[in-house]
Parts: structure tokens; sequence; C-alpha cells
């Protein structure tokens, strides 16, 4: 490890944490975020900030060159541009999409885009390699411990959850009383969470795991505050999250507002 890191930033806080943490153990961060996506707060916290475009992957590819950069991270997520205005594909990114040809799933393309930096010579590293400290501790982490009647449910959206990840459909559900009321795609957990809320009559439980075959180079699940509040505003009670294989922005907050709206937050190894 050198004293610098390269970061590909998406949207969301963990960005901003991992460059903190990351300066706090005496690295440079130098980060690539996209228009319209990266959080600007970023600028404050690493040495050089970068814009793009989606599909500007030459460039990304100078910037981290230019600075030395032989090792960088991939974190937060990016949505699928909504217009050609918002994408920008150079002729790698056009290349990388013709290999793909019909299979155009989040996780292969990932891995495309990862093979084309490393044979740059800038390799991808697990975006927790540096932060191990994040992720979920195995067992229930709040006063409200889940009951009887939460039990189905919680075995029903791991299987379920499990099951859609294998797909590559997403990593979070939606159950109450046996029935999943909703299944997170491209509009991420707090909507999935919300949809499912609208149906459960206060008694959701939300599940959110890691993909059976997941790349921890990126897309690692990941929750916080947010997320409690966002089931309190929907009325989900329970939290179920991955143990060893989540990332937890600020647990002592989510804890804290947890307690106070009577949610039960565990971090299981495996389903019931």
């Amino acid at each position: 490890m050198t004293g610098r890191i390269g970061l590909i930033a998406g949207s969301g806080p963990f960005p901003v944490v991992f460059s903190k943490k990351a300066a706090q153990k005496g690295l440079r961060v130098y980060a690539v975020g996209y228009h319209g996506e990266t959080d600007p707060a970023l600028l404050d916290s690493v040495e050089l900030l970068e814009i793009i475009h989606i599909g500007q992957i030459k460039r990304l590819i100078r910037f981290f060159k230019h600075n030395r950069i032989s090792e960088a991270v991939m974190i937060g997520a990016i949505q699928k541009p909504n217009s050609i205005r918002e994408l920008r594909p150079d002729l790698k990114a056009v290349s990388l999409l013709a290999s793909m040809r019909h299979d155009t799933h989040d996780d292969r393309v990932l891995r495309g885009f990862a093979k084309i930096l490393e044979e740059e010579g800038i390799q991808i590293r697990p975006s927790t390699f540096l932060i191990p400290e994040l992720l979920a501790q195995e067992g229930c982490w709040t006063k409200r411990k889940p009951d009887k009647e939460d039990q189905p449910d919680i075995e029903l959206g791991w299987q379920m959850a499990k099951e859609i990840g294998r797909l590559d459909i997403g990593q979070c559900v939606v159950v109450s009383n046996g029935t999943v009321l909703a299944v997170e795609a491209v509009d991420g957990t707090d909507s999935t969470i919300r949809r499912g809320g609208k149906l459960s009559k206060g008694r959701a439980v939300v599940v959110k795991v890691c993909k059976p075959n997941q790349d921890f180079r990126f897309d690692v699940p990941a929750v916080g505050f947010q997320t409690i509040r966002t089931m309190q505003e929907s009325g989900a009670k329970v939290l179920v999250i991955e143990a060893g294989k989540s990332l937890v922005y600020d647990r002592e907050e989510m804890i804290r507002h947890a307690d106070a709206w009577d949610i039960s937050i565990v971090a299981l190894s495996k389903g019931i």
C-alpha cells in the first residue's frame, strides 16, 4: 500500500466516510466522481476530486495515472442514465459494452470495468479493506428484539433476499405476515422500504443481505441512520442485515433512534 489511494465515488454518504477514515490512516485520497451522483461534500475530505460523466473511462484512467494511483476502490451507487445526455461513452466504454453483448447485469459490467483498470495498472480493492470496523457485528443491537410473529418473516425475507441477489436484481426485501411486499430494484433500498411499508399495516420486516456470489470490490450492502428513519416513516419494525458482510455508517445513531422508535436491528451470519 502506497501513501495514496484512488476512489471512484458514486452517491450516498459512504465515499465521504471512506475518505475520512483513509485520511485518519495516513492515506491521501484522489477521487473521481460523477455528475449528478457524487456528494459535493467529498471535496472537503480528499486531495483532489475530478467530476466526470458516466462512460469517460479514459479520462478516469488518465486522472489516476497523473496522480500515481496504483490502487483504488469503488464506493457508492451509480444510477443508470435516464437520458443519452448523461452518458459520454469513450472508446473503452463502447468496447466494454460491446463485449457484454446482451448481458449487461451490473456485476458483469463492473467486473469488466475493473479488468480494464487492472490492465492499466490500477488494482481495484474491496471497499472494506481499510475499514473493517464498519462491518456489522452479529447479534441484536437494540432493546426491542424480534418476537415470535417476526421470526417466520425474517426467515422468508432472508431466503427471498438471497434469491434476488443470486439473480442480480437487488439485495433487499420487505416482508409482512408471510408475504413479500416489496423487492429492491433500481430504485434502491429506501424506496423499497417505502413501497413495502405502505402495504404492511405497521409490522414490516426489512431484510438486506449480500448476494450469494458477492464481489466485495463493489456494491457491498450498506445501512445507516437514513435506513432507520425511512423504516420509522414507513411503519417497518425489524431490520435484518448480514453480519460481517454489511457496512454500517453510523451504528450508534442508528441504535439510539431505533430504540426511541421501537425498531429492532438484528445482524445474522445466516438465516434463522
